[in-house]
C-alpha cells in the first residue's frame, strides 16, 4: 500500500473516531431543545406536555409519543392516577420493574435477585405493579405494559 493511501485511510479513521467520541448529542447540538421547539410551534397557549421515547432494552423495543394540552391536564381528576403512582411507592417495586425492563422475565428469576424477599413478597409486589398498570401478567412471566409506562410520568 502506498504512503498517500495509508495517510488518507488514517485521516478517515481519525475523523470517524472523532465523530464517535462526540456522542449522539453532537449531531443535534444546535437544536438541543428540538422537541420543545417543535411542540411550541404546534401548540397554542397555554401550552402542552409531551412525553416521547424510543428505547431498545432486553425486554424489547418500544416507541411512544403522548401529548396533552395543559387545559386537559388541569381538567382531569388527578386522584384517579393515585393507584399508578402508589404502585411505584416502594423501592422494591421499582427494583423489580427495572429488572423486568432489563430482561428478567419470570417471577422465579425475580425471586432469585439479592434482597427481594420471599416468593410471596415478590408476587405481592408484582401484583401491585399489575394493579397499577405498570405490568401485564402472562403466566409466570411479567412484561412491561404498556411500553409508554416505562416513563413514570405517563
Amino acid at each position: 500500500m502506498d504512503h498517500e493511501r495509508m495517510d488518507a485511510l488514517e485521516r478517515r479513521i481519525a475523523a470517524l473516531e472523532q465523530r464517535g467520541e462526540a456522542g449522539p448529542d453532537a449531531a443535534v447540538e444546535a437544536g438541543t431543545f428540538w422537541a420543545l421547539q417543535g411542540l411550541k410551534a404546534r401548540t397554542p397557549e397555554p401550552g402542552a406536555v409531551l412525553f416521547t421515547g424510543a428505547v431498545s432494552t432486553p425486554a424489547g423495543a418500544a416507541e411512544w409519543q403522548q401529548g396533552h394540552a395543559v387545559d386537559d391536564l388541569l381538567d382531569e381528576e388527578w386522584a384517579e392516577r393515585s393507584a399508578a403512582l402508589a404502585a411505584l411507592a416502594h423501592p422494591l417495586r421499582l427494583r423489580l420493574l427495572q429488572a423486568i425492563v432489563g430482561g428478567t422475565a419470570t417471577a422465579a428469576e425475580l425471586g432469585a435477585l439479592e434482597g427481594v424477599g420471599t416468593s410471596g413478597q415478590v408476587y405481592h409486589h408484582l401484583g401491585q405493579l399489575v394493579a397499577g398498570g405498570w405490568l401485564a401478567a402472562q403466566g409466570a412471566a411479567a412484561t412491561p405494559f404498556p411500553p409508554a409506562g416505562w416513563c413514570p410520568c405517563s
